[in-house]
């Protein structure tokens, strides 16, 4: 069925949601086949698309459809109806309703619900998948994407988002419904037996998990200033009681606290936009602060700004998680309770230099695909096992978590080791910064830039695909005059290096990567959560000027090859 019969097919439905029956009323026909060229599918974080009438939007007939196929999943899983599923939301349009209509399907089925009263970050969903034994878990949220969007993730019984493996089965499942707007649901009266409402008991226990992962609970707090902005999303309450009842003297940025799903105090609610720091920048140019946090509306990210020579500067995921980590692992040394067979988890796409740290220690470091879940996944595995004990995880993309009580990321549990980590090194005479500064000395000098190049539509989609088929077919043999020495691409699971070919021993990812004889490396792979291609740069330079530099050459180099003009 082409775009305009299914457009057609939603127009002509006599029970369609009025707004949506006025929203296709309103599109022209770029607009119509934007909506309705293709169906939302499942990416590195589940499904995430722009709000509205469509099979390519978000709205209450696409959530219902991916229901179906949770629900169908959950009825093979062991118990998995009396386990039930825990359901969290964000602060975002429609989240709440979204929340309600999964249950409701789920009830349809008969399976059990754990339903959040109100609003709560993605990591303590997770937690709470756990906490209440459940079968697996639903988070309604786009994350750090723009306020048009939402988005649904879900989780296994352990809080780890779906592998493929398991991904692919609730896609089956979706994919066997025919029509969206025809999925069968039970009334309100008639859910209402399967859906018990949580709160209190599980942010206690959540909280309480968070509190205990200080390395250093006895330090004193009091010369220590911490500026907190939730960017108006979920980490307002949790961030804030943790730290207050830890005894740090935390500012928060009151005009980005209030929930708000038009984010309308900041540029933007994603830590990798720079401007989304200012209102938190100048508050704490105001008080004097040493760190500047922001989570994103979920509560999943965490943006760092250390106070450093009288200035603010804005750290990178890949430079605060190196901090973290030898904050972390440095601490576990010297209290003689660094595990021998610890390991460190991070992904394809992730900076050298927190490998280095890890390994400077001892600890093993273990690389996954881009998405969460396979570090997840990696704690499942050897938690079975017992062969190695994890110590840290994380992402370029400011993601992490430290303890595994949660097995998705989690900027509650990073907030509070930014705030350990300043406030320790402070009473060393140093900040954050100093110690990347002694990182780079002692590890070398790493400059991580992203480019992400949005292609929305149907012609974007077309555009990413016939970028990364461009560079497959003309495999670069030099970046900017720098030798390629081996290449990996992860669809066909081949490495090359020397002439020779070597299997990649990762699922299959769409993700090209190109080692170049200088040290550096530069990756490309099309987001799994936007309609963007990625393409991911570390530039290994002889000191920061020289990094930046030589980063400014490869950038230029790489759009060129592409054909990008305007990046």
């Amino acid at each position: 069925m082409g775009y305009q019969e299914k457009y057609n097919q939603w127009l002509s439905f006599e029970g369609l949601d009025e707004s949506m029956k006025a929203n296709l009323k309103e599109m022209d026909e770029k607009e119509k086949e934007d909506a309705f060229y293709t169906n939302l599918e499942f990416g590195t974080a589940g499904m995430r698309g722009i709000l509205g009438a469509g099979t390519n939007r978000l709205n209450i007939y696409t959530i219902r459809k991916a229901n179906v196929g949770f629900a169908k999943y959950v009825l093979t899983l062991p118990n998995g109806k009396e386990r039930g599923v825990a359901i969290g939301y964000d602060n975002r349009h429609m989240s709440y309703r979204f929340a309600i209509e999964s249950a409701k399907v789920l009830a349809t089925y008969g399976i059990k619900s754990y339903l959040f009263e109100s609003l709560r970050p993605t990591p303590e969903l997770s937690f709470a998948v756990r906490h209440l034994g459940c079968a697996g878990g639903i988070m309604i949220t786009a994350s750090h994407n723009p306020k048009e969007y939402n988005g649904y993730k879900v989780y296994d019984d352990t809080g780890c988002q779906l592998i493929p493996e398991w991904a692919d089965q609730v896609v089956d499942y979706v994919n066997q419904v025919e029509d969206e707007l025809n999925v069968e649901v039970c009334s309100d009266e008639e859910a209402y037996p399967y859906i018990t409402y949580i709160g209190e008991e599980v942010d206690e226990a959540y909280y309480k998990e968070v509190m205990a992962i200080e390395i250093n609970p006895g330090m004193d707090k009091k010369d220590f200033k911490i500026v907190f902005s939730p960017q108006h999303g979920t980490s307002n309450i949790p961030v804030r009681t943790c730290l207050e009842r830890l005894g740090y003297d935390l500012i928060p940025v009151l005009a980005q606290c209030a929930p708000d799903p038009d984010f309308t105090n900041t540029k933007s609610p994603n830590p990798e936009v720079e401007a989304s720091y200012e209102l938190a920048i100048k508050k704490a140019k105001e008080v004097d602060a040493d760190v500047v946090v922001i989570c994103d509306p979920d509560g999943d990210r965490l943006g760092v700004v250390a106070k450093h020579e009288g200035e603010y500067v804005l750290m990178s995921g890949n430079q605060s998680a190196a901090v973290y980590l030898e904050y972390i692992l440095s601490q576990l040394k010297e209290k003689g309770i660094l595990p021998e067979n610890a390991v460190m988890y991070n992904t394809i796409v992730t900076s050298d230099l927190g490998e280095l740290v890890a390994r400077s220690y001892g600890v093993d470091v273990e690389k996954t695909l881009t998405g969460f879940k396979f570090i997840g996944d990696k704690i499942r595995k050897y938690e079975k096992t017992g062969e190695k004990q994890f110590v840290f995880g994380y992402e370029e993309s400011y993601g992490c978590v430290i303890k595994d009580f949660v097995r998705d990321k989690d900027a509650i549990q990073a907030v509070l080791t930014a705030a350990e980590a300043g406030n320790y090194y402070k009473k060393q005479g140093k900040d954050l910064v100093d110690v990347l500064n002694d990182l780079y000395a002692k590890h070398g000098t790493f400059k991580e830039t992203q480019i992400a190049l949005s292609k929305a539509g149907v012609e974007g989609a077309q555009q990413i695909k016939d970028i990364m088929t461009g560079l497959r077919a003309n495999a670069p043999a030099e970046i900017a005059g720098y030798k390629v020495i081996s290449a990996e691409d992860y669809e066909t699971s081949i490495k090359t290096a020397d002439g020779q070919e070597t299997v990649i021993d990762l699922p299959k990812s769409n993700v090209l990567k190109y080692y170049l004889e200088d040290g550096s490396w530069i990756a490309a792979r099309p987001s799994g959560t936007e309609p963007k291609c990625k393409f991911y740069f570390s530039i290994k330079g002889n000191n920061q000027q020289n990094a930046l530099d030589k980063t400014n050459v490869f950038h230029k180099a790489m759009m060129k090859m592409i054909g990008e003009t305007e990046y």
